[in-house]
């Protein structure tokens, strides 16, 4: 059985390596952002997103839930990986079928032809991660999180570098497609590499039902949250059309991808090292407290200072014909700071097994979500961008007394500590907006943007002088110090 401190150190570790991974992810995507905002147009990303809406929900079918179930299951035999490995191919194929063939419907419902023959492409990326699945969940599982940053790192690259030199080259918004594509291929043959081994073929002597059970609990799960993810793109298609969806796509995916990109391979750290420290009750606490101390401050605190410099941020990484988009990042900086806090909540349901309870609440805050979009729509697309961020600040207390009503959990620890990361990352965040709105008019984005960090810092310094906030600051520092211990 693992020490607590050497279950700590493989988390710090972990989280160095897969932390390191995304942060050169995110620059590489902020990088495409700021060249191919300039070559594409909001139409042409207003496309992709309606694909990608498709694309993900197939996505959810094919994981199957079965890597969570991988990575969580106390023993896994050989022969079970096999299976397990051919479901997900199978899955995979399958979807590609059905999303070349759902690609007629697709474009005429939509009035979009374009969309057709974007569906049909992108259904082999069913094919390709289909297969990655278990590669991918086998390294989770071994704790192998160099490797799967080096994978993350080298897909990324290839694939933004293909994007970007496609849109030079006038490919306009298959150039999107052909990042998509470039991504699921090279990272496949990275993980295979990696992975070290090859399926044998499948047997019926090795039992896998528990696992698909458990999985199938969190493809429910993950249809109704992806479904209440999507309400909002969905929402903005049908009544305001493409353009206004590119608008949206664009703030959205300025916070959402880096923020997903680090969140989910967090959760591919986490999900093993709570699953073994469940078992002792003060360990797993101390866990949870720490994990989201450490989400809060490490994401919550940028995205609310982005929130803050929104107008310097959008001039510069998107440029003038973007303005719009300034009203809707502020939103999804403020609702991506509130999410950040209960991600650690889902951390608890799957680590601990508790795949039924996590559905029964996804059908409680999508609800929650639904009625906040649908209510904003009648203001306008900003009108959702606010009815996307009041949603999490609804769900998100509740989350942690819904958990804590089917398990122990620290929940004074939880509610303070988010307390303390929301007002230092507030505070933060409005010293920011006055600098920056300020030097906008007179000197520039660029010497804005400079003004509000600067003002952000000093603020920060002076916050430090608050007891509770340095204890805050030195428990991130021993974090960040287990992290560079060897």
């Amino acid at each position: 059985m693992a020490t607590t401190d050497t279950l700590a150190h493989s988390a710090a570790r972990g989280a160095m390596f897969t932390m390191g991974a995304q942060l050169a992810r995110i620059l590489l995507q902020l990088l495409s952002v700021v060249i191919l905002a300039r070559l594409l147009s909001p139409h042409d990303y207003g496309l992709l997103a309606i694909a990608l809406v498709v694309v993900g929900v197939g996505e959810i079918f094919r994981d199957f839930g079965l890597t969570s179930a991988s990575v969580q299951a106390p023993t896994l035999t050989d022969g079970q990986r096999d299976n397990l490995f051919w479901i997900n191919s199978a899955l995979g194929t399958g979807l590609a079928a059905i999303a070349f063939v759902a690609a007629w419907p697709v474009s005429l419902l939509t009035g979009q032809g374009e969309l057709l023959g974007i569906l049909q492409v992108l259904a082999l990326v069913f094919v390709v991660n289909g297969i990655a699945t278990q590669y991918r969940a086998q390294l989770m599982r071994a704790l192998r999180f160099r490797a799967l940053a080096i994978a993350d790192i080298v897909s990324a690259t290839l694939a933004l570098s293909g994007a970007v030199v496609a849109a030079l080259l006038g490919a306009g918004y298959w150039s999107l497609v052909i990042q998509q594509l470039a991504a699921a291929t090279v990272l496949l043959v990275m993980l295979v590499a990696f992975g070290r081994w090859r399926p044998r073929r499948y047997a019926r002597v090795h039992e896998v039902r528990g696992l698909v059970a458990f999985g199938w609990h969190l493809v429910v799960t993950g249809l109704i949250t992806y479904g209440a993810a999507q309400i909002d793109t969905i929402v903005v298609a049908a009544k305001f059309g493409t353009t206004s969806l590119g608008l949206y796509n664009r703030a959205f995916q300025i916070v959402m991808t880096p923020l997903n990109q680090i969140r989910s391979p967090l959760t591919n750290v986490a999900l093993p090292v709570f699953s073994r420290a469940q078992e002792h009750r003060e360990r797993f606490d101390s866990f949870v407290t720490a994990g989201q101390l450490a989400l809060g401050y490490a994401l919550g605190l940028p995205l609310l200072l982005v929130c803050g410099m929104a107008e310097p941020v959008v001039a510069l990484m998107l440029g003038p014909q973007w303005e719009g988009a300034t009203p809707l990042l502020r939103c999804f900086a403020i609702a991506g700071a509130l999410t950040t806090l209960s991600f650690v909540g889902y951390w608890v349901y799957v680590s601990r097994g508790l795949s039924r309870q996590l559905l029964q609440y996804s059908l409680v805050s999508t609800g929650i979500r639904a009625v906040c979009i649908i209510v904003g729509s009648f203001f306008g697309v900003v009108g959702i961008g606010i009815g996307f961020a009041v949603a999490p600040a609804i769900a998100w207390p509740l989350s942690i007394w819904w958990l804590s009503r089917i398990t122990t959990l620290p929940v004074r620890a939880l509610y303070t500590g988010a307390l303390r990361m929301l007002t230092v990352s507030a505070v933060a965040a409005l010293t920011a907006w006055a600098a920056s709105t300020a030097a906008m008019p007179v000197a520039g984005a660029w010497v804005a943007l400079g003004a509000g960090l600067a003002a952000a810092s000093a603020a920060l310094g002076l916050l430090l002088l608050v007891p509770a906030i340095r204890r805050d600051a030195r428990t991130l520092i021993g974090f960040g110090r287990l992290m560079l211990r060897r």
